[in-house]
């Protein structure tokens, strides 16, 4: 009984863990090449004295370069720093078994745009394109992610990633930690 509970639990875990289907929100081939990008998928949220942050990632493939999309976007009437990406911009991912995989900032220098919306509110939207090492995306697939850093320009963020969050902005279910491991191979 207790090896048919232990291998009930070991199918579950790895059932949780499972790649989920690709879904590409952009699929395009022309003369120029290949592109194409999964849904964003929220990372991170912080919401605390009137002004919001959120990270929302992508995975896409161009031209067979698996590459990671970060859409930075805070929210707030009050002054707000601007956090640049540049050609020396990197993004760490701390895994739970212990290794750290690094992505590095593709050559293109980008402050993010504000806009100001009908409620008064200043946001400022911040892409970032992000090339994956050699070897990680097999780092990726083994473990959760724990911590993430971000180095922009003049700055460096450290963000927690939980294993769920239900987010305050659309009321969606997200597990961050797992994200690469169920996501990673639309990336190829």
């Amino acid at each position: 009984m207790k090896h048919v509970l232990a291998i009930a639990i070991f199918l579950f875990s790895l059932q949780s863990f499972a790649q989920k289907p690709c879904e590409y929100t952009t699929d395009v081939t022309d003369s120029i090449g290949t592109y194409k990008s999964t849904k964003e998928y929220m990372i991170a949220e912080k919401n605390f004295a009137g002004t919001s942050s959120y990270i929302f990632f992508s995975l896409a493939v161009a031209d067979g370069m698996p590459l990671l999309n970060v859409q930075l976007i805070q929210k707030s009437k009050g002054f707000m720093k601007a956090n640049c990406f540049d050609k020396n911009s990197k993004l760490f991912l701390q895994l739970n078994n212990g290794k750290v995989v690094t992505l590095l900032h593709i050559d293109q220098e980008n402050c993010g745009t504000m806009l100001r919306d009908d409620k008064g509110f200043d946001n400022r939207l911040t892409p970032g394109t992000f090339m994956f090492m050699k070897d990680s995306f097999e780092e990726l697939k083994k473990s959760p992610v724990s911590m993430m850093r971000i180095k922009y320009l003049t700055d460096i963020e450290d963000y927690v990633l939980k294993k769920q969050f239900t987010s305050e902005l659309n009321n969606e279910v997200y597990e961050p930690e797992t994200y690469f491991i169920q996501n990673i191979d639309c990336a190829k």
